[in-house]
């Protein structure tokens, strides 16, 4: 089969997936209608490039997973890589620069606000559950481990095999890239750590990580996945060779959404902490 034919073949079996679209498209009207009511006090705290990245990052999710692009992903490997990379290292941060407790809080309903959330919120279990995981140590073994696990042989197949657990994978990755990225960004209401050097390490750490995974699959020197084997893919390139091409993804793409701002962050940091010695000078000298 040549490539037309099986991109045609994929488009033909691909149907729009209801749930996650009605789920995408409630959060985007949401996030809408929160996003005008408090612009209304704090404009300047929400401009519309925040509007931008949250729908943007919905978008990005939904073409991820509910696209033809879930297709093309149970036929090659490297396609389902760039799932992965995009649920994990676009969605989460677009979503987190939109700051999007509150929007999403003023956009629903009051009933809902009132006999839903408030109820919640009271949990005090719930709430230290909360505080704990977006810590960073929780966070950054909560996102390693589910891509590690997740890419284990038998956890991978039996993901493909069924559609149930290939949504529990994704929502695995989804949730932890969220609390990972979370203690980077920290977005409003979510207090501001004053010193950030923690961050640099915490970056680095969890490429390295991605590294090891991607270098796995990349010096291997056969098909890691039964399903792959299983289900020769329609566009005839070797298993193996799809299988480089997806960690090649995975290594390249994925060490510069941790490495760029890890080397910003290092700057910035460097100037603030310049700026206080200097600042610290220039208060001895007048005290001299």
């Amino acid at each position: 089969m040549n490539d037309t034919l099986a991109l045609q073949s994929i488009l033909q079996d691909w149907s729009l997936p209801i749930p996650l679209t009605s789920v995408t498209a409630a959060f985007a009207l949401l996030y809408l209608l929160g996003w005008l009511r408090i612009r209304r006090t704090r404009p300047q705290q929400f401009p519309a490039w925040r509007l931008c990245s949250f729908e943007l990052g919905l978008a990005v999710l939904w073409g991820a997973i509910g696209s033809p692009m879930d297709g093309l992903s149970d036929a090659l490997l490297s396609a389902h890589m760039v799932e992965h990379l995009l649920l994990m290292a676009a969605v989460p941060p677009l979503v987190l620069l939109g700051a999007p407790v509150v929007p999403l809080l003023r956009g629903l309903p009051r009933w809902a606000l009132r006999w839903i959330v408030a109820p919640l919120i009271r949990l005090r279990w719930l709430r230290r559950l909360g505080e704990f995981v977006v810590r960073p140590v929780p966070a950054w073994l909560l996102m390693n481990i589910a891509l590690l696990g997740w890419h284990i042989p038998a956890a991978y197949d039996l993901a493909l095999d069924n559609e149930i657990w290939h949504d529990i994978e994704h929502l695995c990755f989804l949730s932890t890239s969220l609390l990972f990225w979370w203690c980077i960004l920290r977005p409003w209401p979510a207090a501001p750590r004053s010193r950030r050097w923690f961050v640099v390490p915490y970056l680095v750490s969890a490429d390295l990580v991605n590294t090891a995974l991607s270098a796995s699959l990349a010096f291997s020197g056969r098909p890691v996945y039964r399903y792959y084997v299983t289900h020769p893919n329609p566009f005839g390139v070797s298993l193996v060779e799809d299988q480089m091409q997806g960690a090649v993804v995975m290594w390249v793409f994925g060490s510069l959404v941790f490495l760029i701002p890890a080397m910003v962050m290092t700057m910035q940091l460097l100037q603030r902490d310049r700026g206080q010695r200097s600042g610290i000078r220039d208060q001895a000298r007048r005290n001299r």
